[in-house]
């Protein structure tokens, strides 16, 4: 039984960032899933699977695996690069790029 502490990325469905603020601690699966030969749904056999804990901190994370004996891998996250802009920039005298239209 493994375990990975990480903070979950943003969706790339929206632009916000909802979700994003809290550690989660989750279990790696320990056996491969399978369809059911009947239904085809896949299915698998390891109950971990479906816990996925949340903490305000990643120090709280790794406290409770910890405590608990749960050997983990923490995942920093990866913090994008911020890229200021300004609608005025379009329309800037000293423009580095030429128009395209």
């Amino acid at each position: 039984m493994f375990a990975r502490i990480f903070k979950p990325s943003k969706t790339a469905m929206q632009s916000g960032k909802a979700k994003t603020q809290d550690w989660v601690l989750e279990f790696e699966p320990a056996s491969a899933r399978t369809p059911d030969p009947l239904m085809g749904w896949i299915s698998g056999a390891d109950m971990n699977a479906q816990v996925r804990l949340s903490f305000d901190s990643k120090e709280q994370a790794m406290a409770y695996a910890e405590t608990h004996g749960i050997p983990f891998r923490l995942i920093e996250p990866e913090t994008p690069p911020k890229i200021i802009k300004a609608y005025a920039d379009n329309f800037a005298s000293n423009r580095r790029q030429s128009w395209t239209h």
